[in-house]
């Protein structure tokens, strides 16, 4: 999910908090000064591409969620960029510009299909330090168990924090999934983000509502209908002894300390800001800061 929300509320004399703080409005349609787009041939077809940085430096991944897409993380990039790493992001097969790569006629949106999608990528450009957002978090873990190679570190943005339904922990209105069809569920999303139940500005409203003119909606039954089952890998992953690093918005969808215990469960660092659920748009330098920490630690290993 890539719902945005409030700008964060900072404090103390943290300077990524106040360059946070002082974020400007922006135009989330413009990509950042030097992006190049481009078009990967995944498994499942075309995925939309933008990529920051120098080619040569280490190699940064990051995944957006359902109804999301790579221009989630034109704020974050830029920190990353400039921190000496190599960003690229793409849009998940059926969302956004990524719209016609999907199943043959007639079949869904699949773990095994997205996931196959994320290690190609990975592997077309060699190991990175990896970003799953929301639902992509699953997507990433599931590529982490399988082919940890290809993974120099890894870190979980506001990513489901239980295996199972994940719905259920959601705050005040969890309970609802268990009486809900992932269409229903889809339409439920749909409707919250496009009438601006999280208060984004106007400019982000404008953005996030244009990309469902091209998105499927199929894929977003099928992805909501995805986390219903989300697979249990905790101690896959934990085994693999990768750096790892839970992130949140202690105004996130799923309260803190589910995202806490899960941190535990994999043997990960926790890091809470004073957000909701998008802090690579509301916190990124923050984000920002405690990922490019992960990375040295992750090369220094």
């Amino acid at each position: 999910m890539s719902i945005g929300e409030r700008r964060p509320v900072t404090g103390g004399d943290d300077e990524a908090a106040r360059l946070d703080a002082a974020l400007p409005d922006v135009d989330w349609s413009v990509a950042p000064v030097g992006t190049v787009f481009s078009r990967f041939d995944a498994p499942s077809g075309q995925l939309a591409v933008a990529s920051l940085g120098d080619p040569a430096d280490p190699r940064v991944v990051l995944i957006p969620g359902v109804t999301g897409s790579k221009e989630d993380f034109y704020l974050l990039a830029p920190v990353l960029v400039a921190a000496g790493y190599y960003v690229q992001s793409f849009d998940l097969a059926g969302q956004y510009e990524s719209a016609d790569a999907g199943p043959p006629a007639g079949e869904r949106y699949t773990y095994a299909l997205l996931t196959g999608d994320v290690v190609a990528f990975l592997r077309d450009g060699g190991p990175a330090h990896v970003l799953g957002y929301s639902f992509a978090g699953i997507l990433a873990q599931l590529a982490l168990v399988t082919h940890p190679e290809l993974f120099r570190s890894l870190t979980l943005l506001t990513a489901p924090p239980e295996p199972g339904q994940a719905f259920r922990g959601v705050r005040v209105i969890g309970w609802l999934s268990w009486l809900t069809t992932a269409h229903q569920g889809a339409s439920l999303m749909i409707w919250g983000i496009t009438t601006n139940k999280n208060r984004v500005s106007e400019s982000r409203l404008a953005f996030v509502r244009s990309r469902f003119a091209l998105t499927r909606r199929s894929s977003v039954d099928d992805i909501v209908g995805l986390m219903k089952r989300v697979p249990d890998v905790r101690a896959r992953v934990a085994a693999t002894g990768i750096p790892l690093l839970i992130a949140t918005g202690d105004h996130d969808l799923w309260p803190t300390h589910l995202h806490a215990a899960n941190a535990q469960a994999l043997r990960g660092r926790l890091a809470v800001y004073r957000t909701g659920h998008s802090p690579c748009e509301t916190a990124p330098h923050q984000l920002g800061r405690d990922m490019i920490a992960l990375f040295h630690e992750a090369e220094l290993r």
